[in-house]
């Protein structure tokens, strides 16, 4: 089945690949580059700067071995999983694969091995969308697939990047989309898991971290709480909470590493004044909420702090100390 998704490009760095340069990069110099450290290796005869290569985020990185070995598999391959969830945006919690995830259909009988995961799941109701030479999983389908097949957590952060309602150019898919494909499609394994990953799916979850944020809150006993809370304080400054829990009128704020480059700051401020004017809106949220909290994006890597520091800022659980 045809969707007018469009799958995303890959970033914009050289690829120095040994089949159309052999002039530039024999056997004895790749080895050399690749043991200096000057280049990394995407995929076996597919190389990079390693310098461009540290500059990409992970997702970037894999969009990139998707391509490469798209390029050598024989058309018609379809696209899946994690490589389709690298190709349209979808970020995940954790580490992406070395392979690349192709599905098959179930009498073909091919196996996984080099640079390719097959996934003999059959094709009949999968929707795709045209990538080149070959097929991509829709952005719906490919969220469901995660949601069926990873862990929690990977499978609930795709399903949110998938429906997340703030992504430049609106969401990709949307619950009710999700809803319908897991009705429409013949029921496969893991679909009970995707359905239990939806129901708590959250379109307001701009990154895996607040995905994850969410899920360790809740499976610490405290109480429900919503994401990107908006609020006009008195002086009239409109800012945005990253968790709300509005029963006990609680604001935690997340900080992760890219806090400070976030645009509301601007390119021209100097990082001691960011810093100040950061301080003041605290000062300013604390002033109209009764309760307020700060954690690091990784503190949810410990449920044990978390629990420690939100209980010692006045906000209830009703679980035990983990």
């Amino acid at each position: 089945m045809t969707s007018t998704a469009q799958p995303r490009i890959s970033p914009d760095i050289a690829i120095l690949r040994r089949r159309d340069q052999f002039d530039l990069a024999d056997d004895r110099r790749i080895r050399k580059n690749l043991a200096s450290g000057e280049w990394t290796r995407v995929t076996a005869g597919s190389y990079v700067l390693s310098t461009e290569w540290r500059r990409l985020r992970p997702l970037e990185r894999h969009r990139i071995v998707v391509s490469e070995v798209a390029r050598r598999l024989e058309p018609g391959a379809v696209l899946s999983h994690f490589a389709a969830a690298a190709e349209h945006g979808i970020d995940i919690l954790g580490q992406w694969p070395r392979q690349v995830d192709v599905m098959i259909e179930r009498a073909t009988g091919g196996r996984s091995g080099g640079a390719v995961r097959r996934h003999a799941l059959g094709l009949e109701g999968v929707e795709r969308v045209p990538f080149g030479r070959h097929e991509l999983t829709t952005p719906a389908q490919t969220a469901l697939d995660l949601a069926r097949t990873a862990p929690f957590l990977v499978a609930a952060t795709a399903v949110d990047q998938a429906v997340w309602i703030g992504r430049e150019g609106g969401p990709l898919t949307t619950i009710d989309e999700l809803l319908r494909l897991l009705g429409n499609e013949p029921r496969r394994r893991g679909d009970v898991r995707a359905r239990h990953v939806v129901a708590f799916a959250d379109t307001g979850a701009a990154n895996p971290r607040e995905t994850q944020a969410a899920h360790v809150l809740r499976r610490l006993g405290f109480p429900e709480s919503r994401s990107q809370e908006r609020r006009v304080l008195r002086s009239g400054r409109l800012v945005f909470g990253d968790r709300y829990f509005p029963a006990f009128d609680h604001w935690l704020e997340i900080d992760g590493r890219g806090k400070y480059l976030s645009p509301e700051f601007g390119d021209d401020r100097d990082p001691d004044e960011i810093v100040i004017d950061e301080k003041n809106r605290e000062n300013e949220i604390r002033r109209e909420v009764r309760g307020f909290s700060r954690l690091e994006a990784t503190d949810f890597d410990n449920p044990r702090l978390v629990y420690d520091i939100l209980t010692a800022d006045g906000l209830p659980s009703s679980q035990q100390r983990p």
